[in-house]
Order: structure tokens, then C-alpha cells, then sequence
């Protein structure tokens, strides 16, 4: 019997790369697609000797091409953190608006799923908590980080007009904040700055106050629900995070006492547009597929700080400053 295949774009990042491990492991082939421009081939090495698996290095803003049957499209490619889509504006609103189209142009070559990956930044800095799937949100749409906010908009939008108008079977996942091995040290982004920092015993550095708030999933439970959502009929938009809130000067105290660091945080200024509020509202994702996150927060957290300290991120890389979530 004949595996089904995936194509999933962007998928040496991050939430990629663990992503199609876990397809590997349900027993799909898997061709991951990335131009690496913040994905690394490194994330997929454990997974280049499977049979499985194929890595094509491709900007999909371009095109995808991808020979032979294909049952499903998964769209993560995009720069996801603030300093990633702020150096590189354009290629993440190319790849929001472009590379969305010619992945769904694919799934609908081929009458393939296809799920997209939108993020909690379509509510912007809500007025509403926590997030339900019917809030439409409140963005600054020409702010600097309108240009991710923004496009995954566009990616809603444009999916949503597919299945409407071709009869594409998609659909859209928004993906609160995700931490855990494989994140790059110097992404930016809250958790692995403040695990660099704790590890080099260097002060914790809090944007603001601190007292805003961020709900953070370990990728492994993500990925649990990315898999459920692929494999039901839902269309979305569907929330997928962990409802368990808590400020950011709280998580850097945290994840400061994990590293066995002593520093004291220091505060710098936060950046424009930063939410002040954000949890998911997961009623849909437990009631449509039965999913809820399990893992809890120390023991990821933990894993987290392990997998920094035994990498070579660790090594000779202290580029690190801010707390954006």
C-alpha cells in the first residue's frame, strides 16, 4: 500500500521540521519544501536518510512544482518571528499573498488537503479576551508589523476564496505562540532569548513593564493538533495554543530559575504594536478534535533550556536583546 504524500512549505523551520517528523512517524511520505532563508537544513538532518523523506530547496513566492500525486498541502512557509519579517518585509508579504496561491494552486492540481498556518497576530492587539475564531480582530494595518499581520490576513483571505470559488478542501489554523527545541537563538522572539540569556548568566531583558501577557504551547502539542485538524473535515479558521496565560516578566523569572541563572531582568523599550493581551479561546479544537495541550509548562520549558544547552546555539552567541513574544 502506497503512503499518502505531503508537501509542506517552509518545512526546515521551526514548527516545520517537527511537523514533518511527526507526518514520517503517521506514516506519510513527506517532501519539505524551504529556500532557507530562515529555516536551516539542520533541522531536517535527523530526517535525511528516511526514504520518507525528500528536502527541495525552493522559494515557493516563486513557484512550486512538485512532480507525482500529492494528498496534502501544508503552507507554513513565512518568516514568523519580529526581527525575521522586519528585515525582510517584502519576501513575507510575497510569501503570504504569492506563495499561498501557488500552494493552493497545488492542492488544487492535485484535489490534495491543504492547511494553512495563520497566527494569533490576525487579532493584532485585541480588545477582545480571550481570542475566540469570531473576533476579527484590531491591527494596525501599515504599522511595521503589518507586513506579517497582514499577510496571513491575506493568506485567510485568498484560502477561504479557494475553497468558496474552486472547491479546495482547506483549512486555516491560527497558531498562538509555540516555543521548544529548534528555535534560533537569535530569532528574537521571547523564549529562546531569555533562555540564551539565563544560560550566559546575563540579565533577562523584559520589554515594557513586563505585565503583558503571552500563552505559550510546546511545539510537540501543537504539531498534536496541527495533525488532528489535517486528518478531520474542519475548514477553520480553528485556534490552536494553550490557554495557560501569563505576563512576560513572569516567563523570564521562570525560565531564569530553570537555567539556574541569578541575573536580575532589566526593562527596554517595547515595541510598536505589541499585544498587550493574548490567550487562545481552544473551545473549537477540543470540541471538533478533541485536542488540548498537555504538556506543562515547566517540563517544556525545561526541555527547551536542555536542547539550548547541549546545541551549538549556545556557542559563542549572545546577539541576543528584547522579549518579543
Amino acid at each position: 500500500m502506497l503512503s499518502r504524500r505531503a508537501v509542506v512549505t517552509g518545512g526546515a523551520g521551526f514548527v516545520g521540521s517537527h511537523l514533518c517528523g511527526r507526518l514520517i512517524a503517521d506514516g506519510w511520505s513527506v517532501v519539505c519544501v524551504d529556500n532557507f532563508v530562515t529555516g536551516t537544513p539542520d533541522n531536517v538532518a535527523h530526517l535525511a536518510g528516511n526514504r520518507a523523506f525528500e528536502l527541495v530547496e525552493v522559494d515557493v513566492s516563486e513557484e512550486l512544482d512538485i512532480d507525482g500525486p500529492v494528498d496534502a498541502v501544508l503552507h507554513f512557509a513565512s518568516p514568523a518571528s519580529p526581527i525575521d519579517y522586519l528585515e525582510l518585509p517584502i519576501e513575507t508579504l510575497k510569501v503570504g499573498s504569492f506563495g499561498t496561491m501557488h500552494a493552493l494552486d497545488l492542492a488544487r492540481a492535485n484535489k490534495a488537503r491543504f492547511l494553512m498556518a495563520s497566527t494569533s497576530e490576525v487579532y493584532g492587539d485585541p480588545l477582545v479576551h480571550p481570542q475566540p475564531e469570531s473576533y476579527w480582530g484590531n491591527v494596525n494595518p501599515i504599522g511595521p508589523r503589518a507586513v506579517y499581520d497582514e499577510a496571513k490576513r491575506f493568506s485567510e483571505a485568498i484560502t477561504a476564496a479557494y475553497r468558496r470559488y474552486y472547491d479546495v478542501n482547506t483549512a486555516i489554523v491560527r497558531i498562538f505562540n509555540t516555543y521548544g527545541p529548534r528555535m534560533r537563538s537569535g530569532d528574537g522572539r521571547a523564549v529562546p532569548n531569555f533562555v540564551m540569556q539565563a544560560l550566559h548568566n546575563d540579565s533577562v531583558t523584559v520589554a515594557g513593564d513586563g505585565s503583558q501577557t503571552r500563552s505559550l504551547c510546546y511545539v510537540e502539542d501543537l504539531v498534536d493538533g496541527l495533525v488532528r485538524l489535517l486528518e478531520s473535515d474542519e475548514a477553520g479558521p480553528m485556534n490552536l495554543g494553550n490557554p495557560y496565560e501569563l505576563s512576560m516578566l513572569e516567563l523570564a523569572i521562570r525560565i531564569r530559575d530553570l537555567a539556574g541563572s541569578t541575573a536580575e531582568p532589566t526593562f527596554v523599550p517595547r515595541p510598536q504594536d505589541d499585544p498587550t493581551l493574548r490567550r487562545p479561546d481552544i473551545t473549537q479544537a477540543q470540541e471538533r478534535l478533541g485536542w488540548s495541550p498537555s504538556v506543562d509548562l515547566d517540563a517544556g520549558l525545561l526541555r527547551t533550556i536542555e536542547w539550548f544547552r547541549s546545541s551549538s546555539e549556545l556557542v559563542g552567541n549572545r546577539e541576543v536583546g528584547g522579549s518579543a513574544p
